[in-house]
């Protein structure tokens, strides 16, 4: 074990140049577009106008903070903007395991890659189609869910104008478009198994489902837990797009999130200072999030991300 360690680190001192030639574009881009614009978090903290410079805009320190921390919209956004994330991440973070541990049990190859396909499919479409479809299918008139409740005898139902639809119109197409591509993830690592631990359980007389239960679970462990720290750490990344396009006056009290209201008062509204300290606490608890998720996954004995 010491030789092989010694070895290593003789190759890395004969190749030092070439691992630093590869890695010196990724830490120029890093630090250009990640590090040189974490100057401009300080217009949180200022009374910022574009006619003057950053430095010379006034200080307020926090008043920024305490104003949307005393605002009535406060507790919807986080109300909106934490029940969506959840509503996700709980109802959509198990199924591309279960998408990947069915198709890994396929043995029939031309109808495992037409299940692929349809399932992998859909994340290819943009968002501003997604919502299009979602508008040409719940469309009041003649979108089809409608003239199937009319043929029922039913009235129709304006969908995306009901506050209480909004989360699981919102929830349920994310998942429709995203969970094929998730589980690409999940499908890599059950490849990475050893066969020779299903021949050992097959000849031991292991059921299908005890060999998913004791093999194929504890070979994707790690890579659901580092997958579920990433996904928790952007729990108040609810995506601005998607929302802003469903969005609308009637729906406005169960669609309006932190991102789209950064959007509105910074741009539209040209409210710099108090939308980047918005943002800057949305980033803020995004981090305290993964770092404590981590810490917990750690404390039950997993492998943790950072």
């Amino acid at each position: 074990m010491i030789k092989k360690t010694i070895r290593n680190l003789d190759l890395w001192k004969l190749n030092i140049e070439l691992y630093l030639f590869f890695l010196l574009p990724a830490v120029v881009i890093t630090f250009i577009f990640i590090y040189i614009p974490m100057w401009g978090v300080q217009i949180a903290f200022r009374d910022y106008l574009p006619i003057r410079s950053m430095l010379e805009s006034e200080w307020v320190g926090t008043r920024h903070f305490e104003r949307f921390f005393g605002s009535v919209q406060f507790w919807n956004l986080m109300k909106n903007t934490l029940g969506i994330s959840l509503y996700q991440l709980l109802a959509g973070f198990p199924l591309p395991i279960l998408l990947a541990l069915a198709l890994n049990q396929l043995k029939n190859g031309f109808f495992k890659r037409f299940t692929q396909t349809v399932t992998y499919a859909p994340h290819f479409i943009s968002v501003v189609v997604m919502v299009g479809l979602l508008h040409v299918f719940l469309n009041p008139r003649n979108g089809l869910i409608n003239v199937f409740l009319m043929f029922m005898g039913r009235d129709t139902v304006f969908f995306i104008g009901i506050e209480r639809y909004f989360w699981h119109l919102h929830v349920l197409s994310g998942i429709w478009q995203s969970t094929g591509w998730a589980a690409i993830l999940y499908l890599a690592a059950l490849a990475g198994i050893d066969p020779v631990l299903y021949e050992a359980a097959k000849i031991d007389g292991a059921t299908r489902f005890q060999r998913i239960l004791h093999i194929d679970i504890p070979g994707i462990l790690p890579t659901i837990v580092v997958l579920f720290i990433l996904n928790t750490g952007r729990l108040m990344n609810v995506g601005f797009e998607k929302t802003f396009l469903m969005q609308n006056p009637l729906n406005l009290g169960a669609s309006e999130v932190i991102s789209t209201f950064v959007y509105k008062v910074g741009l539209m509204q040209s409210q710099f200072g108090f939308a980047t300290a918005v943002g800057l606490f949305n980033g803020v608890v995004n981090l305290i999030l993964l770092v404590l998720v981590d810490r917990i996954c750690k404390l039950l004995g997993s492998k943790g991300l950072l």
